[in-house]
């Protein structure tokens, strides 16, 4: 199941749980990132992306 679909088919609630978890974890990320110990800098590209996704859906979803 690809990303987009999964978030489709959460709840508001899950959603924003989701994206609460995502932030923190792009905050995480930038701080490792900037003090040199991000193995994987590709990382914060996919969570920036999810996170952007998940606002796509709430979006969607105000608008209806």
């Amino acid at each position: 199941m690809d990303k987009a679909k999964m978030y489709h088919d959460m709840t508001d609630a899950e959603l924003n749980a989701t994206y609460q978890s995502k932030k923190q974890e792009l905050f995480n990320l930038r701080f490792q990132h900037s003090i040199g110990q991000l193995k994987n800098p590709k990382q914060l590209e996919m969570v920036k992306k999810d996170i952007a996704r998940i606002l796509t859906v709430q979006k969607l979803r105000e608008a209806k």
